[in-house]
């Protein structure tokens, strides 16, 4: 079965999410049985100022991201249109990785064993001191996201709420901004042949790669 046909069949539209609304987690490397969260926001809405991505993760996945095989397992989370369009532009690759899903063709990520090696993931037995950010996010306790930022953007997105894992988050993306500054540095003004590698990397915490 397609992408296409399981959000069709599974996914809701995105006019269904609103704040209140229980969602069910989804996907096969959820470390909390039966994983669920409550709207605390609706959709895009209700974020700090700090935090000014540029773009909503279906727009994300429709540019080109993580090589087409993010959350193609997760049609039943979120919402259907993210899938379809993504779809229907040729930026999904449900069986395997592939970097010409990418906008700019190039691979930009590593895989999920070196997030888990960094701490930047929960793993089964994983804990640390309540203060330590990092320590947070190994924590499958305090952290319900095991595939990482744009997992936990998503669910932000739609309207997940949880205070002290969020600002864990927002720093880590705020942190980002670094790349923007390389970039300006070594390219001219919307070259996007210049850098293509970081500028992937830009799409893929949502910031805007054709400066």
């Amino acid at each position: 079965m397609s992408v296409s046909e399981l959000a069709l069949r599974k996914g809701q539209p995105l006019n269904a999410f609103r704040k209140g609304l229980t969602v069910k987690g989804g996907g096969h490397m959820s470390l909390i049985p039966h994983y669920q969260y409550i709207l605390q926001a609706d959709p895009g809405t209700s974020f700090p100022p700090e935090f000014k991505p540029v773009f909503s993760p279906g727009e994300m996945l429709a540019l080109g991201v993580f090589e087409g095989k993010y959350l193609n397992d997760s049609t039943d989370e979120f919402p259907r249109e993210w899938f379809l369009m993504a779809d229907a532009l040729g930026t999904l690759s449900p069986q395997k990785p592939d970097i010409e899903c990418n906008y700019f063709k190039i691979k930009s990520r590593q895989p999920l064993s070196v997030w888990k090696d960094n701490g930047w993931l929960p793993r089964k037995g994983g804990r640390g001191s309540t203060g330590d950010g990092r320590s947070m996010l190994a924590d499958p306790k305090r952290n319900p996201d095991e595939r990482g930022w744009f997992q936990w953007y998503c669910r932000y997105w739609l309207g997940r709420r949880i205070p002290d894992l969020d600002a864990v988050q927002i720093a880590r993306w705020r942190s980002f901004t670094r790349h923007v500054g390389a970039i300006k540095h070594r390219c001219k003004a919307h070259n996007v042949s210049c850098s293509p590698r970081e500028r992937q990397a830009l799409l893929q915490w949502s910031y805007d790669p054709f400066i």
